[in-house]
């Protein structure tokens, strides 16, 4: 499988011509109780990737300036407005890793996670899971 292509990055200490590895975080919550707060529950998810992110920076991930955020939705259905525009931003090749912090954040349905990993597989970006968050990396990353 080719390897996809990636944007340089800033200067991270990995020397000339390391690569950007760029992120998207993505949240969801299924009800809108709670999100009303200064901190809430998908500001904890997000918070969590970032820091999940931000440990892997030493390889050059960097999460992206957009916010993929569903809250007051369930994870029963793919029509999710924060789910879209991810899936889009996938097939448009502008994520190579997105991280969440369970599984059942981006789906509860097998017949949705298995569409997910379709998408995601065209893209290039399937190749392992983690048990505690999905990290979907690009598969050259092994």
């Amino acid at each position: 499988m080719p390897v996809p292509e990636r944007h340089s990055a800033k200067p991270n200490g990995r020397g000339e011509g390391a690569k950007t590895i760029r992120c998207a975080i993505y949240t969801r919550k299924s009800t809108e109780e709670g999100l009303e707060q200064e901190f809430n529950s998908l500001d904890a998810q997000a918070e969590a990737c970032a820091a999940y992110i931000t440990s892997q920076r030493h390889e050059g991930w960097s999460p992206v300036d957009k916010q993929y955020d569903d809250g007051g939705y369930s994870g029963g259905s793919m029509e999710r407005p924060g789910l879209k525009r991810l899936m889009a931003d996938v097939e448009a090749g502008k994520v190579d890793v997105i991280v969440v912090y369970k599984v059942d954040r981006l789906t509860r349905a097998l017949s949705d996670f298995a569409k997910i990993v379709d998408i995601l597989d065209g893209a290039g970006l399937v190749s392992s899971v983690s048990p505690s968050r999905l990290i979907l990396l690009p598969a050259w990353a092994g």
